[in-house]
């Protein structure tokens, strides 16, 4: 069952999530089996979302179980407070603790126990919802978060085969009430498909058509890396150059068109198709955060100044304006946000750069003292080593995709 994971390299640190019940347990199970005979090892993530007066015993439960079996397990408590939109703001907060948590431990692999009953209610969900092609290909085996690399490597199981797994380990999954309850959409379609071991002709059609758009959408993805690498370069100072002429005038053009705008402009403020075709068109303007202009025989795509995030705090780890991301802690006090109106006195540090891209660089500043510009090397070596500052786009979107319990956020 896990043979679709990998290749690895020698002794893979990979991560889980362990929710207790059945398949997360089974996956827990197999990847430590996996990651053992590779001389690796298995963390299980244990999310304790506190809205149940006993959860906190239930999650510790879990982690003392997986224990029993020489499983390292850790418990994340989230202490979610109830209210309206609880099940989005569940998959948010669990999503990112798990990512967290990975990035904490250093494991850059995080395995997921989605499987093919999941993959099934995730296409009638989103079919029923009106998605297009890309959201029918339901949830991707890969997909790439700042802090780890999302694998689903269980996606083609049946879960009667994962229950079997467990119970052939003599071990008892927990099973949470809140999957039972036909008042949320999800769990309404997985007891219309009447399939609860997911080994029915019905669930199997569906998982099949979602493997038959997520091939399309595989297709389409390449098509559209292809493009960008013929015709963009994205520099690591949070902007691009692109060749119109080679760039094209078609539906993969506004798809990597679309994906410049979303790397540039932060990825805050999504934009429509039909809006970045008319952007292309035009051949200059604003749209998603994100500024396109003609600069000679090219056009040149940067962050729109005016819609720069805040300054963060210049913490380990923090991100900044969805687009650049700190790689350790700095000094205490100090801010990271844009260099701004002070550009202009540096301009002589990177005179070849766009003064529209020098003003929204990643600045360091004490109180209103700017202290250092890690990518104009201002005022020495010294001073920016303490703030390393990497282009990381999408680096603050950590929730979004699918969580790890199978109910997709898109």
């Amino acid at each position: 069952m896990m043979a679709p994971l990998g290749p690895f390299g020698a002794a893979p640190r990979v991560a889980a999530g362990v929710s207790g019940g059945p398949h997360s347990l089974a996956l827990a199970l197999l990847a430590d089996r996996w990651s053992r005979a590779r001389g690796g090892a298995l963390l299980a993530l244990i999310v304790d979302h506190g809205l149940r007066p006993d959860s906190a015993t239930e999650a510790a439960a879990v982690a003392a179980m997986l224990a029993s079996r020489g499983l390292a397990a850790r418990i994340l408590p989230l202490g979610l407070p109830g209210g309206p939109g609880l099940q989005a703001r569940a998959r948010a907060g669990r999503h990112a603790a798990l990512l967290a948590a990975c990035a904490a431990a250093g494991t850059p692999w995080l395995l997921l126990g989605h499987h093919r009953a999941d993959q099934a209610e995730t296409l009638l969900f989103r079919a029923l919802r009106g998605s297009g092609a890309g959201g029918l290909a339901a949830m991707a085996p890969v997909r790439a978060a700042p802090a780890a690399l999302l694998l689903r490597p269980l996606l083609g199981i049946p879960p009667a085969r994962l229950e079997a797994v467990v119970t052939a380990a003599g071990l008892t999954a927990q099973r949470d009430p809140g999957n039972a309850d036909p008042r949320f959409a999800r769990i309404a379609l997985r007891q219309a498909l009447a399939d609860p071991g997911g080994a029915g002709p019905g669930t199997a059609a569906l998982a099949e058509a979602a493997a038959a758009f997520a091939a399309r959408r595989a297709r389409h993805d390449a098509a559209v890396a292809a493009r960008l690498a013929a015709a963009a370069r994205l520099f690591d100072s949070g902007h691009a150059t692109i060749d119109d002429v080679a760039l094209g005038d078609d539906a993969v053009a506004d798809a990597a068109l679309g994906a410049l705008l979303r790397a540039v402009g932060g990825g805050g403020f999504p934009a429509t198709g039909t809006a970045v075709a008319a952007l292309r068109r035009r051949g200059g303007g604003t749209l998603a955060g994100a500024w396109l202009r003609p600069r000679g025989k090219a056009w040149l795509l940067v962050r729109e100044p005016g819609a720069v995030a805040p300054a963060v705090a210049a913490a380990a780890g923090a991100t900044w304006d969805g687009r650049f991301r700190l790689g350790r802690a700095g000094r205490p006090g100090h801010l990271l946000g844009a260099l701004g109106a002070e550009a202009t006195r540096l301009r002589s540090l990177a005179p070849r750069l766009p003064a529209a891209v020098l003003a929204t660089l990643p600045a360091i500043r004490l109180h209103t003292v700017l202290v250092a510009v890690p990518f104009l090397g201002y005022p020495d070596e010294q001073s920016c080593g303490a703030f390393p500052v990497v282009f990381a786009p999408g680096a603050g979107d950590i929730a979004g995709g699918a969580d790890w319990r199978g109910h997709a956020a898109h």
